[in-house]
């Protein structure tokens, strides 16, 4: 009877190993197929993100202007909005405007990393509501721009991005990439309060280049 209980135990225990290890390889072969999955998932996702960022760069209006000439009067610029260039000596502070500002001003607020949101006139109510919630934060600029080439048009200092819709994801990537950016902001640090909030139908663009150079 012990030797049968004994044969019994051994032969359970055999099994048991045989259970286990098949329970190993069972597991080693999911953790492999987890493995070559996530390994999958990331090559798709960087490729995604290369594209997605490719595609981002690839739409953008570039520029290579130097900073800190100030210029009295008004100026001609080659893109419209402006994204760079001579400006005047007082930057636009930063906020909502209703009516069209001065090119001049505003490019002043680009050199100091402000985000520039421009859109044409008759862009629809929700529209316009979505832009003023993207441009709620600090060194945004957002304001009317008649004639623009789009619905929407981003800028800052050398970038330029137009859009069609304010739900378009690029929207968002524009201003974190670029927003007071002190690799693409030539007065990072510099304010964008404490200039001027005038609208396009003042004559405020005959001050000199003085002294203000921030």
């Amino acid at each position: 009877m012990s030797s049968e209980r004994t044969k019994t135990k051994k032969e359970q225990q055999a099994a048991d190993r045989a259970a286990f290890k098949r329970r190993q390889q069972r597991n080693a072969w999911l953790w492999r197929g987890a493995g070559i999955l996530a390994v999958t998932g990331a090559a798709s996702g960087a490729g995604y993100c290369y594209w997605s960022d490719r595609e981002f760069t690839k739409s953008m209006v570039t520029g290579s202007y130097q900073a800190g000439v100030h210029t009295p009067g008004r100026i001609a610029y080659v893109e419209s909005p402006p994204i760079g260039g001579p400006h005047n000596v007082v930057w636009q502070n930063c906020g909502v405007y209703g009516q069209p500002i001065h090119n001049e001003h505003a490019v002043h607020a680009l050199e100091h990393g402000a985000v520039w949101i421009a859109y044409r006139p008759d862009l629809p109510e929700s529209e316009l509501e979505a832009l003023r919630k993207a441009a709620g934060d600090d060194y945004m600029l957002l304001s009317p721009y008649p004639g623009l080439r789009a619905p929407i048009v981003l800028s800052s200092w050398n970038h330029q991005l137009a859009i069609d819709r304010a739900d378009d994801a690029r929207l968002p990537k524009f201003i974190s990439s670029y927003k007071n950016n002190p690799g693409t902001t030539p007065e990072f640090g510099a304010p964008c309060t404490g200039g001027t909030t005038v609208s396009a139908e003042a004559d405020s663009l005959n001050t000199g280049s003085g002294s203000m150079a921030r």
